[in-house]
């Protein structure tokens, strides 16, 4: 290898080199003019008896300066017994390689849903997926190589919304964490942790989604079980299909959405029962709501332009809005349809009834904690909730009976 005499070539004995052959510069690194006045850079040695050339680039491309660079560390790799020319070889192929084997999270996320939606419940949970996937997880990690994402991109997709969606997330983190494990297993990622792992990982960084559900649920104000009867006294003088769907909505103890997205096909007026599908259920299970005989008066008495029970007026569903607008028109601005259909009754049967919890918590399909206790209550216990149900309509249309006040003079008046 003849490494005497470096750097003997200078740019300009470079640029009016034209006589075509090789010019050296020394230490292995050789000018190469081409007959046609092409000038590019080589390295030329001699490795177990065989004389090998590799080229450097062109003089285009690489300067003289950076050929030395390239040519001392092909020197270094000569040193250490290596052939320099293999070992860029096998560099490229890995790199080919790399690149065939390239995919984006947003590829991954398309193949695992593909290949795991036949085994999903519902079509709503199909859709829920896709849809979360676009809304908030593309944005951020959807062009990106799934071998380059690490935690921080999982958080930048995650943190914006963890508190004020945290449902929503925890179950976006999850589809995460599925996708990246996809990819590790069909070799689109490489080994090792999952950055979207919860426990000893993302829950180091991010409060439990316990803790922040129990605090966001706090944010659904309702009226106090004792409002109750004068204020559906006052909403059912209130003319107007929000208004009714209101009313249905605390009757039944049922959530915004199923009510919105009821349909005549899913009321029995005869059984007083009506049957919401899973599709459109938080935990995606049919739950069927016993009709109390109020519920089926408001029913009966409502006009059926097409199958939606409570529609707006061009014909399709009322907007998420038209509840809380009804409680705004009111002057309950302060409260939310969600809270008052729900956290009102649960106050009410736990403080003035001796209705079970467990009957209580079936009322607004809520799942039991305890999953012993969920193995053995496979019934839905309608006709208990039966029971309930009319109890909580009789108490929605009584007015308490204001006290008499005694004013400051001592003679009793009435309020």
């Amino acid at each position: 290898m003849a490494t005497r005499k470096l750097n003997r070539l200078n740019p300009l004995a470079v640029k009016r080199a034209t006589k075509p052959g090789y010019l050296a510069d020394g230490g292995n690194l050789y000018l190469l003019i081409g007959p046609g006045g092409t000038k590019s850079w080589v390295m030329r040695y001699t490795l177990a008896g065989r004389t090998r050339e590799m080229g450097l680039g062109g003089l285009n491309d690489v300067s003289l300066g950076d050929a030395r660079k390239r040519c001392a560390e092909a020197r270094r790799q000569l040193l250490d017994g290596d052939d320099p020319l293999t070992l860029r070889r096998a560099m490229l192929r890995e790199k080919r390689n790399a690149q065939t084997q390239a995919r984006t999270f947003k590829e991954c996320a398309e193949a695992y849903v593909k290949a795991h939606e036949a085994g999903w419940r519902n079509a709503k949970h199909r859709a829920q997926w896709r849809s979360t996937l676009e809304r908030y997880a593309y944005p951020v990690l959807g062009s990106l190589d799934v071998r380059s994402i690490d935690t921080s991109h999982v958080m930048r997709a995650l943190e914006p919304h963890w508190l004020t969606k945290n449902e929503t997330m925890s179950r976006l983190r999850g589809r995460i964490e599925s996708i990246l494990g996809w990819a590790a297993v069909h070799g689109y990622r490489p080994g090792g942790e999952n950055p979207a792992r919860w426990k000893d990982h993302l829950d180091k960084l991010l409060p439990s989604p316990g803790k922040v559900q129990r605090e966001t649920s706090r944010h659904h104000p309702a009226l106090p079980y004792s409002e109750i009867g004068a204020f559906m006294r006052e909403l059912r003088e209130r003319h107007g299909m929000a208004a009714r769907l209101l009313e249905f909505e605390i009757l039944t103890t049922t959530r915004p959405g199923e009510v919105r997205g009821a349909t005549w096909g899913e009321i029995d007026l005869e059984a007083k029962i009506w049957t919401i599908p899973g599709l459109r259920m938080k935990g995606g299970q049919e739950h069927r709501v016993p009709l109390s005989d109020d519920a089926v008066k408001l029913l009966e008495a409502l006009p059926r332009r097409n199958d939606l029970v409570f529609f707006a007026p061009r014909g399709g569903a009322l907007s998420d809005m038209a509840p809380g607008a009804v409680l705004k028109r009111m002057g309950h601005g302060d409260v939310t349809a969600h809270g008052t259909a729900r956290s009102t009754f649960r106050d009410w049967a736990a403080e003035c009834t001796n209705f079970p919890r467990e009957l209580a918590e079936k009322a607004l399909a809520h799942a039991l904690k305890s999953e012993v206790e969920a193995a053995y209550q496979r019934s839905d216990l309608l006709m208990k909730r039966r029971a309930m149900m009319e109890a909580w309509a009789k108490f929605c249309a009584t007015v308490p009976r204001v006290a008499d006040v005694l004013p400051m003079n001592g003679k009793r008046r009435a309020k």
